[in-house]
């Protein structure tokens, strides 16, 4: 294999070391990135690093597809991945339902029309397509020009390029420019193609048919500057190039200009039809294959069946641009009557074509966006109505088009997007419907921000507006207000849902009432939630999930929360189902199931990764961070909680900011560092006692007593939690009642401790949190021990606490349980290795979802990984697991 990587060298000068990262990404390294961005100037020599790829990859038996990113069709909708799958489509018969619907139907090959496929269930269903075909030979995926593939195509590409890491497959994308396009620039590695060194570029010009010396070689090194197709070109006429002040690829458009110049008319013609159409399919347009050999003998082009590729990108743009407007407008022209079975491209071909306003290309343009839409792709759906409005005489209509173009933009998850095309809609025109539809867009895309103050401003505006988007907007609105916490904010949600007049039991009214009042509604929501047994919309199922975990019916909000998924799920709808995951994520690490949690927190934030959701990424740092520091990995949760705190504005975005706090706490307490941890913990609330989050500060009360107790701040702490309970007097849940009781115990004098803590373990509702409890029943057993009661008094304490710490893997306070065992005479024998425990959170999972009797296919759908990682997994456990096939999984479970 590096016999061949080094022929390369042959042909390419001085790029060893990026031909070294693609014998890397190729050689089947398990440690190699499956996935390379390549990045740099026009004309650096990407194009020819990715042929040279592909080639090595053919000689290795590799599957190559192929797709080139082309300007003009950034907005059709996934028409550079019809172009890269169109040569293996046949295989996508064989995928599942859902990812089959979604993929052919994103092509407008398959479904009812009804209902558009879900971006996120397009880029699994091409991972999985992707597996498929590996199963044969591996695959190499080759995108050029990455910076013009249409976003929904883009998007797809970088949902499955991260996650070929158990793949013999790989993907290659260039990109022009140092930073790689949006979606690409997460989570991918990437490789900047510098200029050639000197060396190098002499000797890529000793290699041309006639290479220049003297003066002339120097003026060519000069204006070059290490660029290997401006060394190319300028050889060519090394006497005539001059210093010029021109960028460099302008400077090569005008030298490929002027090779045009010099062709035959025909051709000339037939050069700049190619260019309009972005080198696309000519099939329709009447032409002779022998006015394009004087093209090809130019080294300008080669054909490929109807299909024309130009030997540089440069080259298309400057036979374009060299063109007069009249005959660039006749040739867009000529390329829409020759499509007339392809209306999307059509359209877009008369809109170049167009002097001035247009209504009916506005028209046909705002048609091609509803197709667009219903096949998913919402980027072109909103680009489509954009240049419609630009091109409609009539303002109202701009207006309307460009309100259109932003609640699709929503769809796409471009937040900056939504909100220019909103604001532009809105600032012309006085139609109510059109200004509500503005203003929902708006209020959404700011919602995904941690702009909070103006998410609420417009939330609130719309939902006064009274429209069908109105109980939507609020929905959102009360979950700004959680996120700032702030009891003006909340007050106002509340009152517009009362001017809304949502009625009792309305799950968005149950939603609202958690969200701003979890503690005056508990007892409302519970009887909304105990009426909500025939609810079976997703949307509302995820909201009334959100409402039980807000009030701590933690198992009632896991029952719900997996409906609302598995609700999505069969719709095929996974994009918008951030939140639901991250709030499944929070009830799972409630009740324990903390390697569940860790999956749905890397779901959360795989969704939000894909859409681009700053709020629920910053959120998903905060769950992680706690998860890892229960477990000990104080690290990991340090760096998390920094994370979720540097995403955010602490003073605007509170119960993010207190969540990580609080798991900075954790990690301090298992680290051991109370004097730390009281730091952090004391964090989540005001000097004078006040919680910082109204909601979520109330759950390190105990926490802070605890590190409070250790460091002699008893005094300090007890204000906080005698502030607290008074707030909460009569309306907290049975999990912070107890937790109050713990905090008490912790801070109380001897004489009152006991019954504190007599308190906190004797309701047994308590054990819906397994490692609260633990805590508390360790923290007894330490007051007991103090207090030199008898040794036999703690130890049914501490067993109960040591056995729950090592279910859960808490190891920190297992160790900790387990000096205090032995220090009050228990003898213990080393610990039984669980196998289960002992495999990552990922592959727990998989393992609960395969015994279930889910696919492989089913499984990776879920958990938005590729089937092939799903398989390396289970190989890899069942031996660990002293299993040898699937029937045996459902007994080796945990109970």
């Amino acid at each position: 294999m590096r016999h061949e990587i080094a022929s390369f060298s042959a042909v390419i000068v001085g790029r060893e070391r990026e031909l070294d990262a693609v014998l890397r990404l190729l050689g089947g390294d398990a440690d190699a990135a499956r996935a390379l961005v390549v990045l740099g100037d026009a004309g650096i020599g990407k194009s020819t690093l990715l042929e040279a790829a592909a080639a090595h990859a053919r000689a290795c038996g590799w599957r190559v597809l192929r797709a080139d990113g082309s300007e003009r069709e950034t907005g059709l909708a996934f028409a550079a991945l019809h172009q890269l799958l169109g040569p293996v489509l046949k295989a996508a018969t064989r995928l599942p339902d859902r990812q089959r619907a979604a993929l052919l139907g994103a092509f407008g090959l398959e479904g009812d029309g009804l209902r558009a496929p879900d971006q996120l269930l397009i880029g699994a269903a091409l991972l999985t397509l992707l597996s498929d075909l590996a199963e044969e030979r591996p695959v190499l995926v080759v995108v050029d020009d990455a910076q013009w593939i249409d976003r929904g195509s883009l998007d797809a590409l970088a949902y499955a390029a991260r996650r070929l890491d158990a793949s013999p497959s790989a993907a290659l994308l260039a990109a022009r420019g140092t930073a790689a396009p949006a979606g690409l620039d997460r989570g991918l590695p990437a490789l900047t193609l510098e200029p050639l060194a000197r060396d190098a570029s002499n000797q890529l010009l000793d290699r041309q048919p006639r290479p220049p010396a003297g003066g002339a070689r120097l003026r060519v090194l000069t204006e070059a500057g290490g660029n290997p197709l401006a060394l190319v070109e300028f050889a060519k006429t090394a006497a005539e190039i001059e210093a010029d002040a021109l960028p460099l690829t302008e400077r090569l458009e005008r030298i490929f200009a002027a090779q045009v110049a010099a062709l035959p008319a025909p051709t000339r013609r037939l050069l700049l039809l190619a260019a309009a159409a972005d080198g696309g399919d000519l099939a329709g347009l009447e032409w002779n294959v022998e006015d394009w050999a004087a093209a090809e003998e130019a080294g300008l082009v080669r054909l490929d069946g109807q299909r024309v590729r130009f030997r540089h990108p440069l080259m298309r743009s400057g036979v374009y641009h060299a063109a007069p407007l009249v005959a660039r407008r006749e040739a867009h022209l000529a390329l829409a009557m020759a499509l007339r079975d392809e209306p999307d491209r059509r359209a877009w071909h008369l809109a170049a074509a167009s002097a001035g306003p247009d209504e009916p290309v506005a028209a046909a343009l705002e048609a091609s966006a509803q197709r667009a839409r219903q096949r998913g792709g919402y980027a072109a759906a909103a680009g489509a109505p954009e240049r419609a409005a630009q091109l409609s005489p009539d303002p109202a209509q701009r207006a309307r088009r460009l309100a259109l173009g932003a609640d699709a933009a929503t769809f796409a998850g471009q937040v900056e997007w939504v909100q220019e095309l909103a604001g532009q809609a809105a600032a012309g025109t006085d139609d109510p419907g059109v200004r509500a539809l503005a203003s929902h867009s708006r209020g959404w895309a700011l919602s995904q921000t941690t702009r909070h103050r103006a998410a609420l401003m417009v939330l609130l505006r719309t939902a006064d507006l009274g429209t069908p988007h109105a109980a939507v907007a609020l929905v959102n609105a009360a979950l700004v207000a959680y996120h700032v916490g702030e009891e003006e904010d909340r007050h106002r949600v509340r009152d517009a849902a009362a001017r809304l007049g949502l009625p009792a039991g309305n799950p968005w009214r149950t939603w609202i009432l958690a969200a701003t009042d979890p503690f005056g509604s508990r007892a409302e929501v519970l009887a909304d939630l105990d009426g909500a047994v025939g609810v079976r919309d997703s949307l509302q199922l995820g909201a009334l999930g959100a409402a039980a975990w807000a009030i701590d019916h933690t198992a009632c909000a896991v029952d719900l929360l997996t409906a609302a998924l598995d609700g999505r799920r069969a719709e095929g709808a996974l994009g918008g189902s951030a939140s639901t995951y991250l709030c499944l994520g929070w009830a799972y690490a409630d009740q324990g199931r903390w390697a569940e949690a860790q999956v749905a927190a890397a779901a959360a934030g795989a969704i939000a990764a894909e859409g681009r959701l700053e709020l629920v990424t910053a959120a998903t740092h905060a769950l992680e961070a706690e998860l890892s520091g229960v477990r000990g990995d104080t690290a990991a949760g340090r760096r998390q909680a920094a994370a979720a705190l540097a995403a955010i504005d602490p003073q605007e975005s509170r119960a993010i900011a207190v969540r990580a706090r609080h798991a900075a706490g954790l990690a301090a307490v298992a680290d051991g560092d109370h004097e730390l941890a009281y730091e952090q913990l004391r964090m989540l609330f005001h000097a004078d006692g006040t919680p910082v989050h109204f909601h979520a500060s109330c759950y390190g009360l105990a926490g802070l007593a605890a590190a409070a107790a250790r460091t002699g701040r008893r005094d300090r702490a007890r204000q906080v939690v005698d502030l607290v309970a008074a707030r909460l007097d009569g309306t907290a849940s049975p999990r912070l009642a107890l937790l109050v009781e713990r905090g008490r115990a912790l801070l109380a004098d001897p004489d009152a401790a006991e019954r504190h803590f007599a308190g906190a373990l004797a309701d047994p509702e308590g054990r819906q949190w397994p490692f609260e409890r633990a805590q508390t029943e360790l923290e007894y057993a330490q007051w007991l021990r103090r207090q030199r009661r008898r040794a036999a008094d703690a130890r049914p304490y501490l067993l109960a606490a040591l056995e729950t710490f090592h279910r859960l893997g808490a190891r920190p306070w297992e160790e900790l349980a387990q000096a205090e065992l032995r220090a009050s005479g228990v003898s213990l024998a080393p610990a039984e290795p669980d196998a289960f425990a002992e495999l990552t959170p990922q592959q727990q999972q998989i393992i609960r979802l395969a015994a279930r009797g889910l696919t492989n296919r089913e499984i990776a759908e879920r958990l938005f990984v590729s089937p092939r990682t799903v398989a390396t997994h289970l190989y890899r456990s069942f031996p660990k697991l002293g299993i040898t096939n699937r029937a045996q999984l459902r007994d080796i479970l945990p109970q």
